[in-house]
């Protein structure tokens, strides 16, 4: 498929989606909460995928919801029974929310690289990845307090799993910009670079590690840090169970351990491809 608000492309196992709207800051328009699910959903469909990058261009990584292609929406939510209006948008939101769902549910780890601003859906995206880095100059506000409404895309859902809860209280109650080193401290972030160029050079390397490694290995681990992140320790511990009791007996086991008697680097098969009784229209 092709995309009108990033570029998409293949290989050596790694794939990249690049924000390509660097004159708008990249900023979200209507065609692109579509076209998110439509990428991973064609991933998904692609078994030689074992890693995502998701980068940028320009000054910024994104700035967030391009609210100018929303006044129309909100100008129809002003009319109208209030009971069905209501019903209506939060079937609007769920939609937006599938956008980075998408990311999360992945069956294999995405990363985020972020340079510049970072701002409200941005947030939220990159809240949904496994993994992000980014540049000195990088900073994440979680705009929508900003503008008089509450962030409802995944921030308030997922980032208190990675930051501490009072320190994600005060950024989304402030709106204030919070800065590289400070969320670095705060564990948002990996690693911080200092140009753009060493930290797409540098995740991408990950990501080939990553691609590396036993492809039904890498997405039975996600699974399971996801699968723990939503449930108890028992109930987590018990779906390892019966994890382990299906997926712990195969040829990438013997591969491995063949190559590092043998001092050399595994090959491992990709994954198998969804296997779906209905196709997705092309």
């Amino acid at each position: 498929m092709s995309y009108t608000t990033f570029d998409f492309s293949v290989a050596d196992h790694v794939a990249q989606i690049v924000f390509n709207r660097p004159d708008k800051a990249n900023a979200m328009i209507l065609p692109f909460w579509q076209e998110m699910v439509d990428v991973f959903a064609e991933i998904e469909d692609r078994p030689e995928v074992r890693a995502v990058v998701i980068s940028s261009t320009g000054k910024h990584f994104t700035g967030g919801l391009d609210l100018s292609a929303f006044a129309g929406i909100a100008g129809d939510m002003l009319q109208g029974d209030r009971g069905r209006v209501g019903e209506q948008f939060r079937r609007a939101v769920a939609e937006m929310q599938e956008s980075f769902a998408v990311i999360d549910r992945c069956r294999v780890p995405v990363l985020a690289a972020i340079q510049g601003g970072c701002v409200g859906g941005g947030v939220d995206l990159i809240s949904a990845c496994d993994m992000r880095y980014c540049t000195a100059d990088a900073w994440f506000c979680i705009q929508e307090i900003n503008i008089g409404m509450t962030a409802d895309v995944g921030t308030l859902q997922r980032l208190p799993h990675l930051m501490p809860s009072g320190l994600v209280r005060e950024l989304a109650y402030s709106g204030r910009r919070m800065p590289a080193q400070e969320a670095f401290r705060a564990g948002l972030v990996n690693t911080v670079f200092d140009s753009q160029e060493a930290m797409l050079a540098a995740v991408l390397e990950i990501a080939q590690t990553i691609a590396s490694k036993s492809p039904l290995a890498i997405h039975g681990t996600k699974e399971m840090l996801n699968y723990t992140r939503d449930h108890s320790v028992a109930d987590a511990l018990n779906y390892m169970q019966v994890w382990q009791a299906g997926m712990f007996l195969t040829r990438d086991l013997m591969e491995q351990m063949q190559a590092n008697q043998e001092k050399r680097p595994a090959k491992f098969d990709d994954l198998l491809p969804a296997k779906k009784l209905v196709r997705r229209r092309r």
